[in-house]
């Protein structure tokens, strides 16, 4: 039997049909979009397929533009934040497979700074990666950069999700060296288990000793999926050990902002380790869908009185056009909205965000944030979205208040 590890499609795949592990193809649209976009045929001419290698180039651009109001207080609490234009991500990719019967997949992503006023680099490497597969395609093990086990906002892609922004970053990195394991359950992939160890030292610069171990895990399954897939109800329970790096663990996070500055930071702390929860929860009804996330860390530093921290969010969301967020039973996590229409989907979301970093004598600021905004998913490639938040921050024993309205276009092939 011929084995694929090609399970984790990425952000321009279709979820593979219940029971194979490939991305489906993209059904046909119903007419064609208002807006233009590259044509399916150029797609597929610009992949290679051969008996034993296979290429297929993806990209991703976003671009933003941030604009902030805040009252005198929150200016005091961490200075005047800019409003200001934002390549938010200009990501290229190159993924498939290499051997005959026995096909080991591979991905290689990096983001372009040239956009930046000072680069260090033009290009920062994101993804190295190669997956293989164990006993057949329901288990992997990927070696190389890539994400942790940890987290639904980050092990999905920013592009699929109904906000436009993370916010529990405080618990989690964006990428990391090391190991994973993900194994789909039964037959009708019902559920998924993963695990993994890292280390970034090679890239860090400093020993395996000094820097900090992590290893995590994430376990998912479907309560119910009914209608084709239009009804579910996902829940995903995960656990992260924290080694810290040089005795030392550092907590900070943005408003659900990339250009803001940090409005809660714990500075460093002196620590051995920390250890993460992380409950997820995402029900979906045809057009309408919730999804929930809580962390909490327990950090391990007697010098500060073992603080620990936590974070939550709630988003609601509603296609107004009828499409359903498609769900991805390979990976635990729903895939972007796909529309049907001429005109596009529309996409009201609503959003409540808290994330809170003072415990003791550990003050590193606590916020409230709401969110209101609309996308329009206007073909499977482009997304234009806009929406306004309101964050309230304690901090410095004050409350400061920011709002804040984020404008964002997005292409990804």
């Amino acid at each position: 039997m011929e084995l694929s590890v090609h399970a984790q499609s990425e952000e321009s795949d279709m979820p593979p049909v219940v029971g194979e592990f490939e991305p489906a193809p993209l059904p046909d649209p119903e007419q064609s979009f208002l807006m233009p976009d590259v044509p399916q045929s150029l797609v597929e001419e610009t992949q290679l397929r051969e008996r034993w290698f296979t290429l297929k180039p993806g990209l991703v651009l976003l671009a933003d533009y941030t604009d902030f109001d805040q009252d005198n207080t929150s200016i005091g609490q961490v200075g005047k934040q800019q409003d200001q234009w934002e390549a938010r991500a200009a990501r290229a990719m190159f993924r498939g497979t290499v051997g005959t019967g026995y096909k080991v997949s591979y991905l290689l992503a990096a983001e372009y700074k040239g956009f930046e006023t000072e680069p260090e680099d033009l290009w920062s490497l994101t993804d190295l990666s190669l997956a293989f597969p164990l006993a057949g395609p329901a288990t992997k093990l990927t070696v190389g950069k890539t994400k942790e086990t940890f987290g639904y906002e980050m092990v999905g892609d920013a592009a699929n999700l109904p906000h436009s922004e993370r916010v529990l970053s405080p618990f989690f990195v964006s990428r990391n060296v090391g190991l994973k394991f993900v194994q789909v359950i039964g037959d009708t992939q019902r559920m998924t288990a993963s695990a993994g160890v890292f280390n970034d030292a090679w890239f860090s610069g400093d020993s395996l000793a000094d820097n900090g171990t992590d290893v995590s895990t994430r376990l998912t399954g479907l309560l119910w999926d009914e209608r084709e897939g239009k009804s579910f109800m996902h829940l995903g329970v995960a656990g992260r050990y924290v080694g810290a790096d040089n005795d030392t663990l550092r907590y900070k996070g943005r408003p659900e902002s990339n250009v803001a500055d940090n409005y809660v930071d714990t500075g460093n702390l002196t620590a051995d380790h920390a250890w993460h929860l992380g409950l997820e929860a995402l029900w979906n009804e045809g057009p309408f869908s919730v999804l929930a996330e809580y962390n909490r860390a327990w950090v391990d530093s007697s010098a500060s009185g073992d603080p620990s921290f936590s974070g939550y969010y709630l988003t609601a969301s509603w296609v107004i056009t009828g499409e359903t967020r498609p769900y991805d039973r390979t990976v635990g996590y729903a895939r972007r909205v796909m529309p049907k229409g001429h005109w596009g989907a529309p996409e009201l979301v609503a959003r409540f965000s808290h994330v809170d970093l003072d415990d003791g004598a550990v003050q590193g600021g606590s916020f409230d944030k709401t969110y209101l905004g609309i996308n329009w998913w206007a073909t499977r490639r482009w997304k234009f979205g806009i929406g306004w938040g309101h964050t309230w921050l304690d901090r410095f024993g004050t409350t400061g208040n920011t709002d804040s309205f984020l404008t964002r276009i997005q292409w990804v092939y």
